[in-house]
């Protein structure tokens, strides 16, 4: 509805000029607000607020002459001026239909709009190094990625979700020692067991699957097992394509795919990185100095200049980065969203930096980046930090096989990205109005069960019917229902554009809360036909958005629970 209430206003601002009333080239950039308080109206604005200056003119009188010049609608039923000069609308009964109205026409569609147009955004997420399951952060990021790739895509953008990872260097190499050592019968308990190696189960499983001589699938490799121990390279090989493969099926289980999935490996032997070092070089933002080669990242904002080349010779983390991230301008995504462990913060000013010293085009700010903070479980008031297929940390699997799918993916989103996440393993499990996910899909649940009794007693309903019975509405708990089933279109654009899925989430349980009181204060299956055909007009259009919601967070709507 904030749209159709600017164009209102923006016709009344037009009114307005052409009474010379207002300047000729003001263009105002009008904003619609939700009132906390229903004593103040649905919406409003600040509008004259924000152009009493420029117009030389009292905010209250400018807002009176705003509200004189608004056209002749059947969607506002009053409009008062508060305060210094806020204009309050209270929504008409034929507006509050027509929200129910988009809601039951546009089905699973209702939320979505084109913003995006077509344009094509890459979405990096996950990106874990294939050294052992994936662990809780990994399933925060698969969790967060995920539903930001959704709402891109109900917002008109061809997405592509890539995974990048590392197939070589030091935490490679640990692993695969690791194996080897497993291979020859050695435990982390040994003398010769690597000093960085890995513990848990899971190189027992995949030495045990090497020597055997298994081939490994993964979605972007395959290996067979040389069955020998003493070769390492074959065996670093297996470790990776095996790893890819369990990381694979821990995705699926969470309902998380992906496009593209990118070696790190493939920059040094496509020259990529080299390529990228040697334009540095050229549009002369490196020095060398102590034997390094820098760049001057401090030409960009960052604090320091850094170094991209150590005196070894190889190159420092961020290089590959920059080289990386040029790889992704050339492939034409104007829009990346990398969504990272909150570690990756340091890095952030250095490849911007690096990208800008390219001078390719690349904008300022480019690529957006989402990083989440920690995760911490508990069970029981006890923190569990353990996983005895991990041997040190927990695993995404085990949040999965603890409380479902579903919970997990919830949880994971639902609070924003850069704050602490605590995940109480009793609490998802519960089945109560304490478990959020619960409690939403349990609003869902609730309309179904409507219908199944409406059925029952031999009575029917239809949408026209529905739509026909909405003034029998009369209810302040039923317009106020109808008017937060009209914000979640906002909800969804405005997740979008801020790489913020958790506000659905938010939405959700506020929506699902509202439900839940209606619910329980008013009988639906009334005898009273046009009440109770207009009741379940209602019912179904929270059920299609709670529907619409749950289905960008990637969680299920049960109809029976």
């Amino acid at each position: 509805m904030k749209p159709q209430i600017a164009e209102l206003l923006s016709a009344a601002v037009t009114a307005l000029k052409s009474q010379g009333a207002l300047p000729a080239d003001l263009e105002p950039r009008i904003q619609i607000e939700n009132t906390r308080d229903k004593a103040h109206g649905d919406l409003a604005t600040n509008l004259a607020m924000m152009l009493a200056k420029p117009a030389g003119k009292n905010p209250r009188e400018l807002a009176q002459a705003l509200v004189d010049a608004l056209p002749v609608n059947n969607l506002v039923a009053k409009v008062e001026i508060a305060g210094p000069g806020f204009i309050n609308f209270y929504l008409s009964d034929a507006s509050t239909a027509s929200l129910v109205k988009a809601v039951l026409e546009q089905k699973d569609t209702y939320g979505r709009n084109n913003d995006g147009a077509g344009r094509k955004v890459q979405v990096e997420f996950v990106s874990a190094n294939p050294t052992g399951p994936l662990h809780i952060g990994h399933g925060r990021g698969a969790a967060v990625g995920d539903c930001i790739c959704r709402l891109l895509e109900a917002t008109g953008w061809e997405v592509t979700r890539e995974f990048y990872y590392n197939d070589a260097g030091a935490q490679i190499n640990n692993l695969a020692l690791s194996v080897q050592a497993r291979c020859k019968g050695l435990t982390p308990d040994d003398a010769g067991w690597p000093e960085d190696g890995y513990r848990g189960d899971y190189i027992v499983d995949l030495a045990t699957s090497y020597m055997n001589g298994d081939t490994v699938e993964s979605a972007d490799q395959s290996y067979t097992g040389a069955k020998d121990a003493d070769d390492l390279d074959a065996i670093r090989h297996f470790a990776v394509a095996y790893l890819r493969r369990e990381q694979d099926l821990d995705l699926k289980a969470f309902a998380v795919d992906f496009d593209v999935y990118f070696l790190e490996s493939s920059l040094y032997s496509d020259g990529k990185v080299e390529d990228a070092v040697q334009r540095l070089i050229a549009n002369g933002y490196t020095y060398e100095d102590g034997g390094a080669l820098w760049l001057r990242t401090t030409d960009f904002g960052d604090d320091k200049d850094r170094v991209m080349r150590k005196t070894d010779g190889g190159y420092t983390y961020f290089v590959p980065d920059v080289a990386y991230h040029l790889d992704k301008w050339n492939r034409g995504f104007t829009r990346v969203v990398n969504e990272q462990g909150a570690d990756h913060h340091s890095t952030i000013t250095r490849v911007r930096a690096g990208l800008q010293a390219l001078n390719t085009g690349i904008p300022q700010g480019w690529p957006d980046y989402v990083l989440h903070q920690m995760v911490t479980v508990m069970r029981s008031g006890e923190e569990v930090k353990i996983s005895k297929r991990a041997g040190s940390y927990v695993t995404l699997r085990d949040l999965i096989d603890e409380v479902g799918r579903d919970a997990t993916r919830y949880f994971l989103a639902a609070r924003k990205a850069d704050s602490q996440l605590t995940f109480d393993i009793d609490l998802a499990r519960s089945q109560s109005s304490d478990n959020p996910v619960y409690y939403i899909q349990y609003a869902h649940a609730r309309v179904c069960s409507i219908f199944r009794k409406l059925a029952e007693a031999g009575q029917s309903w239809n949408v026209e019917a529905g739509l026909a019975s909405l003034s029998a509405l009369e209810l302040e708990s039923e317009k106020e229902l109808i008017v937060k089933l009209g914000r979640f279109p906002e909800v969804v654009k405005n997740a979008a554009n801020n790489n913020e899925p958790h506000m659905v989430a938010t939405y959700l349980r506020e929506l699902a809360g509202d439900f839940h009181a209606w619910y329980n204060s008013e009988k639906t299956l009334v005898e009273d036909e046009a009440l109770r055909n207009g009741r379940l007009a209602l019912a179904e259009a929270v059920r299609q958005v709670i529907s619409n919601g749950l289905n960008l967070l990637g969680v299920s709507s049960p109809e029976e629970m």
